[in-house]
């Protein structure tokens, strides 16, 4: 009876899963650079999307489906900031049209939890979107510089001995 919301639910259970590993990828390369303010957003998000795979997971089995746990994209090999954060938005502005769709759909199937469940998806990839988005603009306005800073800063801490975890 709900093989297509299965169906686009295990669709966003692979585009999550994906996108985990992405930004998991991301924080390690950005840890590594010393850039410590990306690397924590990076690393929050990748959290938050867990969050979503458990949440679709909790819906597919709810409608007695079997949880696909594959990627739908392989991890990109990225170190470069811009191009990082580049994908990221990319990545969250694809989840967002793809879940509006699939809301939509899911509500033409007579089917309204699975459609709140991807609009609640929607509103927390806007979210992330935005956040890329303003990292970007960051960059862009104030160049190396805005990287370099969050370079010293962790250095500053090292040295001072007070870091962040």
């Amino acid at each position: 009876m709900h093989e297509k919301s299965i169906e686009l639910l295990n669709n966003a259970v692979r585009e999550e899963l994906s996108a985990v590993h992405q930004y998991m990828y991301f924080h390690f390369h950005c840890d590594d650079q010393g850039y410590d303010l990306l690397a924590g957003l990076f690393k929050r998000t990748a959290i938050e999307e867990m969050g979503h795979v458990e949440l679709l997971a909790e819906r597919i089995l709810f409608l007695k489906g079997e949880v696909d746990m594959n990627l739908s994209e392989k991890v990109q090999n990225i170190h470069d900031v811009r191009e990082m954060l580049s994908i990221a938005r990319m990545m969250e502005e694809s989840s967002v049209k793809s879940y509006n769709v699939w809301a939509n759909q899911c509500a033409v199937n007579a089917d309204s939890g699975s459609k709140k469940v991807f609009e609640r998806l929607v509103d927390d990839e806007e979210r992330h979107f935005d956040q890329y988005d303003t990292e970007m603009e960051n960059i862009d306005k104030f160049g190396e510089r805005y990287l370099a800073l969050q370079s010293i800063e962790r250095s500053k801490n090292l040295s001072s001995g007070t870091t962040e975890e």
